[in-house]
């Protein structure tokens, strides 16, 4: 499966025509605000217990700046800090970038990625936090099928920190 984040600007696939494909669209709308602050995303597949199957994509700042270590604020992703965050070593190799602009932003991984590759078939919900200095934090979730023989497409819409939030699965 091929998944492709869209608003997370970061394309992770391997070629495989037996792949099963996912496209993840990300979008972190702009604010006319004077003092904006690019938003920490968490991109995580949780299981029905909630607990965390797969981190997909984590972004914050990678060096330290005058507020200090970027790490330091990775907690006010509380749901991902609670269930994963806390217990990663950072970064975490293909899965932690630097925050990004305000747009759309895609990834797109297949079954066959790391992130992936141990998920086995069920039920899932993809959940995509943000948090942003002198701003809010809002988490948006989207139920899928891992494995499922037909196509999948969702979408929903955050209210404040969080555009668009779409999922398409290819089998």
């Amino acid at each position: 499966m091929k998944l492709t984040l869209s608003g997370i600007g970061l394309a992770l696939s391997a070629g495989s025509a037996h792949a099963e494909g996912v496209e993840l669209g990300v979008e972190l709308p702009r604010f006319n605000v004077a003092e904006y602050h690019k938003p920490y995303v968490a991109i995580w597949i949780a299981n029905a217990d909630h607990s965390v199957a797969a981190n997909l994509s984590v972004w914050y700042q990678q060096e330290d700046g005058p507020e200090g270590e970027g790490e330091t604020w990775l907690k006010d992703m509380r749901q991902w800090w609670r269930r994963s965050g806390r217990s990663l070593d950072l970064p975490i190799d293909g899965v932690s970038s630097p925050t990004r602009a305000p747009g759309q932003h895609t990834l797109h991984f297949t079954d066959e990625t790391s992130q992936l590759a141990d998920l086995k078939p069920g039920e899932y919900v993809l959940c995509v936090e943000a948090a942003r200095e002198v701003g809010g934090r809002e988490i948006v979730k989207l139920p899928f099928t891992w494995k499922s023989e037909t196509s999948q497409s969702v979408s929903v819409s955050g209210e404040t920190e969080l555009g668009k939030i779409s999922l398409n699965i290819e089998p």
